[in-house]
């Protein structure tokens, strides 16, 4: 059995506390600064509060750090020293410099270390991505209502980051050029942004992210050669629009456009469905059966680390 511990209590903390207490994982406890809050959590849900967080990291094999990002770096470096793996959510820490130390570290202590990119384990992401291949253009959505929880960091590195990762991921290619623009509305940080990415491939993402929106959207768009892809990360669906060229069994109720040169093309339409699943649930199962495998998990350090980075680049060119 593997022992975890949760480090910070907060709305998304008690989210993995609640998975992790019916998981294969043992739950240990958890800790977090707020004492009153923390006790009266305890109290109702029957968590073991720990006070002293070396004393909870010394009973435990595993560490889920929920923390506000600005103490990911002190704890995660606790965590490894001591052999203990690690799951952060994201962003990894403040900034590369951080990130590259940690990885650093963890490939020395030999520990599994997962970063909670959690729309990786969106199924709509997961169910699509056999269709995803070269993309040419890709457009992302990401807007939220005001919420103060996230306003430790920018909106580049509370949102956009999301969408870098899945670009990323999607898109093998090196990144070439950088733009990018934002304000502060509310927040002492960019509230509003949006960056254009180029690749080496030739392929070029549009990211915009927004946390001062009236409602909400997560959306991602692909275009490539043959087919254009729409994912609704809020919704977990997604839909493919395919091309090909028309042939005599198409029939005259097909959707058929010409091009500039004439040639007759068929629009068909593909609507798999998707599976329901906890994306939550499904990222800590990950980080479970990697400790287990002693294999690297779907999102690991290094992706946490390469996420940053462009992150970064996008807010030195605000």
């Amino acid at each position: 059995m593997i022992k975890v511990g949760v480090i910070g209590a907060g709305h998304l903390g008690k989210i993995h506390l609640s998975i992790l207490n019916n998981s294969d994982f043992e739950l240990v406890g958890f800790h977090d600064t707020d004492v009153s809050n923390s006790e009266k959590l305890s109290q109702e849900k029957g968590y073991t509060f720990f006070k002293d967080l070396d004393s909870l990291i010394n009973k435990i094999d595993a560490a889920v750090i929920v923390s506000p990002t600005t103490t990911h770096f002190e704890i995660a470096e606790k965590c490894i020293s001591k052999g203990k793996h690690i799951f952060v959510e994201k962003p990894l820490t403040t900034d590369s410099k951080e990130a590259r130390i940690i990885e650093k570290l963890a490939k020395k202590k030999g520990v599994i270390g997962q970063v909670g990119f959690v729309e990786r384990y969106n199924q709509a992401f997961i169910s699509c991505k056999e269709f995803i291949k070269n993309p040419k253009f890709i457009e992302s959505h990401r807007l939220s209502d005001f919420n103060p929880r996230g306003t430790d960091v920018s909106v580049i590195m509370d949102l956009m980051i999301h969408d870098i990762d899945i670009i990323l991921n999607i898109n093998n290619s090196k990144v070439k050029k950088i733009d990018a623009s934002g304000v502060s509305i509310i927040s002492s940080t960019p509230d509003i942004a949006n960056a254009r990415i180029e690749f080496e491939d030739g392929c070029i993402a549009n990211l915009t992210s927004s946390r001062i929106s009236l409602k909400k959207m997560r959306k991602t768009r692909i275009f490539q050669e043959d087919a254009y892809i729409s994912i609704n990360f809020l919704e977990k669906e997604f839909q493919v629009v395919k091309i090909r060229d028309k042939n005599k069994a198409d029939s005259d109720s097909s959707l058929i456009i010409k091009n500039n040169l004439g040639e007759e093309k068929v629009i068909f339409f593909e609507n798999p469905e998707v599976q329901s699943i906890n994306s939550i649930e499904a990222e800590l199962n990950d980080f479970y059966n990697s400790i287990k495998s002693r294999s690297d998990s779907k999102v690991s350090l290094a992706d946490g680390l390469q996420a940053l980075e462009v992150a970064e680049e996008i807010m030195r060119q605000l």
